[in-house]
C-alpha cells in the first residue's frame, strides 16, 4: 500500500480509538452498546490493516 494511504488509516484509527474511549468513559445510563460494537469494529479492523502493512513491509 502507498505510504499516504497508509497514514491515513493510522489517522482514522487513532481518532476511532478516541471515540470509543470517550464512549466507554460515559456514564452507563448514557453509553450506547451499538454504537460501541460499531466503533470497536472499525477500530480493530483499522488496526488489522495497520499491522497487516506493517509485517509486509519488514525486510527480513
Amino acid at each position: 500500500m502507498p505510504t499516504n494511504i497508509i497514514n491515513i488509516v493510522a489517522i482514522v484509527s487513532i481518532v476511532i480509538w478516541i471515540a470509543v474511549s470517550r464512549e466507554l468513559v460515559k456514564p452507563s445510563k448514557e453509553k450506547n452498546g451499538q454504537k460501541i460494537i460499531t466503533l470497536m469494529t472499525a477500530a480493530s479492523l483499522s488496526t488489522l490493516i495497520l499491522t497487516v502493512s506493517l509485517f509486509q513491509n519488514i525486510q527480513f
